[in-house]
């Protein structure tokens, strides 16, 4: 479509391509005429700017000139050493005069813009070319077969490419080989073309047709293959374009008929050896693809001749072409449309008219509007192939993992096709410190590890902080947690105050010492308080001392010890004294409320307005085994947005999790949102760096469509690691701890006195249902996770305890019964697992575990007082010869409430095992009735009901018709996990997109439209974030899935 135009009868060049901004050069064409006859030369130069939307181009320069000129060459000689910054322009004149003139001087207005002159030749100058390869050359080709090549460097003494052809005639056009820089070919108007080898001054080669109508007016190279050209010829009775390639130079082998008349002007592309431009006597302009002979694209043009066409070096889309009419009109081989061309037209009307009153009516005129009705569209055919300038060269790509795929289109020919995929590391450190846990994690070897932590460390708090990880994994760990804490029986003689004496002989459980300490200092009433505590002997010798009842600084931390009161302790302590009341918990808390009181503190020393004591919360923490709020404490004290930061974290809480594991000696444990969010930042983090295998491993179980993937072989890149419910004789392999279990809120209350799972018999369930609560009884759970059992800790510092999982609120005594005889609450049966919530296979054999060192705490105040008889005798083994009692009494009641499962006899007795940290002991306490408690639920907007309605009643659908007990326990169990997208629904937790993709789903499902379900569901999926979507987008592909299969 056309662009601008100039109204000049005159001959054109381009710019050469290292000039921006791009300029046309015009001059007055010779042998030609306008309509008022003038004899007036010019040369003018127009700058082309398409930002403006007009058909004018704006004049830059313009030079009287006592010359009409043939030809018109724009070279870039000079622009590289500033000489002549725009290049030189060559002119070929009619008196056989070729003169150089600096382009950049006629811009700027001044006068001394001729280069070099020179009259050599005998007539007109029609043919010149530069050469592509060295810039200061140029041929010119005039009358008697003259062809000379110029050194602009010495301009003076032009040279001859070897003798004149005979006979003598006329050289019409030169052109210099695109490939190789010696080699020029010339033709005259006869029809033969010539050439040349500057090498050895000689003509090598003519080329001429049989047919003797070949009158040749243009002659041009192949851009790409060396020995190819083609000529045209003007003659009406020879319409054609020959193409040669000088390796079988006795005829064409190919001709381009498409013009009705002689072709006038021809021009090949340089940016795609494909289009070749050529315009004829028929007044059409036709681009042709030269391989094929086809015309690619017919430029709309106006009614006269068309005697020069010439590509725009820079812009290679844009093309000039110069008519009989006057006018030079740019064009554009991508399209466009005639808006301006028409907007000039209605301007030029009005202008000739002005603001004036032509008819005398006392009223201006108004602007002229042109009529809204459209135009008939022109009927010009798109280019029928895209030009290879708008190919890439190179292009880039990330791509998940890492990978970088990247592609570079050659010139060569033929074109090579090669993707490169590459990997790309940006964080090196981080992936060498990622390595290093993982193969920390394949060995065990986790005191090492925490050792070469502790001698890196930059400050004290993270040396403190490793240390307490590496005591979970020493000997006598409450004995290390002390010393950390700076507390050591040893050390007791070297102090001198004495209440400090005495707090650190309490401390470390010195009752002997502390009593002396305190009789030493004349405290009586504390000396026999402890020495109560201390036995028998000790009270004895103590008593005969004492006289008074006397009040000090501590005591209320021997009350504390007495009486076992260390939640009013920890609640009102002096925080400065933190060290002191963790010690204090350490030593004489109970397993069972060790994780409580540690949290309890840890709680209270991430509120404080004290930065440092914010910090020192992570330590209670790891104390207390509590992963989720030590990554929030982790997070709140650092800089968790690098890498290298993420690193740290996922250390300590892989550390603190096999700490945690290996005391409970139970699997992996659920995680909590925060740590499951950090876990998935981390997992995207090695997937980012290539580290794929190792990132995997850190998602959760329902993360399927990135496990299931299938890799080289057909198979999945990554099975997920199943836990068996019995202890197999094979220890899994080495994972990070519990980051494959589901998402759960982290800390709930434990039910001490159960066996955890992993004690449970592999035989068949129970005769009676396991763990059944009276029908008048009612509980208000959580549904359980999907494994049949859920295992809940305390941490390093509790008891391993089971947790029975809840059911959803508003659940009977009956309705539970029904659920967790379905579920195998206890004891999942066993077989393969072949659905996708199916319960992992259990291996048939059992290993019994080893005993833990027991720990007797010391005896209570109460202990001689209180206790009945024969309670100091019966030791640890009382509570389970109470559990076996007759049909009557307590325990009778307790199994009709809470009936514990079957054991199997050759299983050992449960025993309650603390953390590293805390006190250990075989206490097993009779299961007390639960008291209910009632969760009130917010009721779902009513804008999204239909939401519920519709899944709930697509599943009740699919089990009306499903035959299949494997489909029926995947619908039941989505069922139950739908629940999760209900409760979101009620908190409006999901994002606006997420809730419309939903609704989109809902629709596609009462039009049964499933697969389009499907297609909005991996939509979702694939555009909203991961953690928001996780709870129950996979249970929804299930059931939408189902539904398709069965044709619901």
């Amino acid at each position: 479509m056309k662009l601008k135009e100039i109204n000049r009868t005159a001959i054109q060049s381009w710019s050469p391509a290292q000039q921006h901004p791009i300029y046309l050069a015009t001059g007055t064409s010779a042998q030609q005429l306008d309509a008022s006859f003038s004899t007036n030369a010019s040369l003018e130069f127009f700058e082309l700017d398409l930002t403006e939307p007009s058909l004018d181009m704006k004049s830059c320069g313009s030079l009287s000139s006592s010359h009409r000129y043939h030809k018109l060459v724009w070279g870039p000689y000079g622009m590289d050493s500033d000489g002549h910054p725009s290049g030189v322009l060559i002119a070929g004149g009619e008196n056989g005069n070729v003169i150089l003139y600096d382009p950049a001087k006629i811009m700027a207005g001044e006068t001394d813009v001729i280069i070099a002159e020179s009259e050599k030749h005998t007539g007109p100058v029609r043919a010149l070319d530069v050469n592509p390869f060295q810039n200061n050359l140029f041929a010119s080709g005039g009358n008697e077969s003259e062809i000379y090549i110029w050194d602009m460097n010495n301009f003076g003494s032009p040279m001859t490419p070897g003798p004149k052809t005979q006979p003598l005639e006329d050289i019409g056009c030169v052109s210099w080989n695109r490939q190789v820089q010696h080699i020029l070919a010339s033709a005259s108007p006869s029809g033969r073309a010539s050439v040349w080898d500057l090498r050895k001054n000689d003509l090598i080669i003519k080329v001429s047709d049989h047919s003797n109508r070949m009158h040749c007016s243009g002659l041009a190279w192949n851009p790409e293959v060396a020995t190819q050209l083609v000529l045209s010829s003007e003659d009406d009775r020879m319409p054609v374009i020959q193409m040669w390639d000088l390796r079988f130079a006795t005829s064409p082998f190919k001709i381009l008929e498409n013009h009705t008349r002689g072709v006038l002007s021809i021009d090949w592309s340089l940016a795609d050896p494909e289009l070749l431009l050529s315009c004829g006597k028929d007044n059409r302009i036709l681009c042709w693809n030269p391989n094929t002979a086809e015309v690619l694209y017919e430029l709309p043009t106006s009614s006269q001749w068309c005697f020069d066409i010439q590509w725009c070096p820079r812009n290679p889309a844009v093309l000039s072409a110069a008519s009989f009419d006057g006018h030079i009109d740019i064009y554009s081989i991508m399209g466009g449309t005639n808006q301006a061309q028409s907007q000039r037209h209605a301007d030029q009307i009005s202008n000739s008219f002005g603001n004036m009153d032509p008819f005398g009516t006392g009223q201006t005129l108004p602007p002229l509007q042109l009529p809204q009705t459209a135009a008939p569209p022109l009927t010009v055919n798109p280019l029928k192939k895209p030009p290879k300038w708008i190919r890439r060269p190179v292009g880039a790509s990330f791509a998940f993992g890492g990978k970088l795929v990247s592609l570079e289109n050659t010139k060569q020919q033929p074109p090579s096709h090669v993707v490169h995929v590459s990997q790309v590391v940006t964080e090196t450190a981080f992936l060498q410190r990622s390595d290093r846990l993982q193969a920390t994690l394949s060995a065990g070897s986790f005191v090492g590890f925490c050792q070469e932590k502790i001698d890196v460390a930059e400050n004290e708090f993270e040396k403190t902080l490793w240390s307490f990880l590496k005591a979970n994994f020493e000997s006598d760990v409450r004995s290390k947690y002390l010393e950390l804490l700076g507390y050591n029986k040893e050390d007791l003689a070297l102090k001198v105050n004495v209440d400090g004496l005495i707090t650190q002989a309490l401390l470390t459980g010195d009752f002997e010492g502390a009593v002396e300490l305190c009789l030493h200092d004349n405290r009586m009433a504390d000396s026999i308080i402890l020495a109560i505590a201390g036995g028998s002997e000790l009270l004895e010798k103590t008593q005969k001392k004492y006289f008074t009842k006397t009040h000090s600084k501590i005591t209320k931390l021997i009350s504390a010890v007495v009486m076992k009161d260390w939640h009013d302790i920890l609640k009102t302590c002096d925080l400065q004294n933190w060290k002191e009341a963790l010690a204090a918990v350490m030593t004489y808390a109970q397993p069972e409320e060790f994780s409580t009181l540690c949290d309890l503190l840890g709680g209270r020393l991430e509120a404080a307005q004290d930065a440092h004591l914010r910090a020192q919360a992570c330590l209670s923490y790891i104390c207390a085994g509590n992963v989720e709020k030590l990554v929030s404490c982790w997070t709140t004290a650092q800089d968790a947005h690098c890498p290298l930061s993420l690193q740290d974290l996922v250390e300590k809480v892989v550390v603190l999790r096999r700490a945690v594991e290996q005391t409970q000696r139970s699997g992996p444990a659920a995680i909590g949102i925060l740590l499951a969010e950090k876990m998935s930042q981390y997992a995207n983090l090695l997937a980012s760096q290539g580290s794929l295998s190792t990132a995997i491993t850190y998602l959760p179980d329902d993360a399927g469509q990135v496990r299931d993937t299938p890799g080289p072989g057909g198979g999945p890149v990554y099975q997920p690691l199943q836990y068996s419910s019995s202890s197999s004789s094979a220890p899994p392999p080495a994972e990070p701890p519990g980051f494959l279990s589901q998402y759960t809120q982290p800390t709930s209350p434990v039910y001490p006195g159960h066996p955890p799972l992993s004690q449970c018999p592999s035989s068949s369930p129970p005769s009676h249902p396991p763990f059944l609560p009276s029908s008048s009884s009612s509980f208000s759970f959580s549904a359980p996770p999907s494994s049949g059992a859920s295992f809940q800790h305390g941490g390093p510092g509790s008891p391993v305890s089971y947790m029975p999982p809840p059911p959803p609120v508003g659940f009977s005594g009956t309705k539970l019964r029904k659920v967790m005889s379905e579920r195998t609450l206890f004891c999942s049966p066993s077989g393969p697992q072949n659905g996708w919530n199916d319960p992992p296979a259990l291996n048939r054999t059992s290993k019994k575990k080893p005993a833990a060192v027991s720990y007797t705490p010391p005896t209570p105040i109460t202990a001689p007082i209180m206790a009945p008889l024969g309670a100091a005798q019966q030791g640890p083994s009382g509570a389970p010869q109470a559990m076996g009692q007759g049909p009557h009494g307590a325990q009778h009641h307790q199994q009709q409430q809470l009936s514990p499962p079957t054991m199997n006899p050759s299983m050992p007795t449960t025993s309650m095992e603390g953390a590293p940290g805390a006190p250990t002991g075989d206490v097993i306490q009779p299961l007390q009735s639960i008291p209910a408690e009632k969760i009130m639920k917010k009721p779902i907007p009513e804008e999204h009901l239909v939401l519920k309605s519709t899944f709930e009643g697509l599943i009740q659908k699919c089990l009306a018709v499903a035959t299949d007990p494997q489909t029926k326990r995947k619908l039941d169990d989505a069922n139950k996990r739908l629940e999760a997208l209900y409760d979101k629904l009620r908190e409006q937790t999901l994002s606006p997109a997420i809730v419309g993709g939903l609704h989109s789903i809902a629709r596609s499902v009462e039009s049964r439209s499933y697969a389009e379900g499907l297609n909005i569901h991996t939509h979702i999926v694939s555009s909203s974030n991961f953690s928001e979507t996780s709870a129950f987008m996979p249970v929804l592909k299930v059931v939408l899935t189902q539904a398709n299969k069965l044709g619901v």
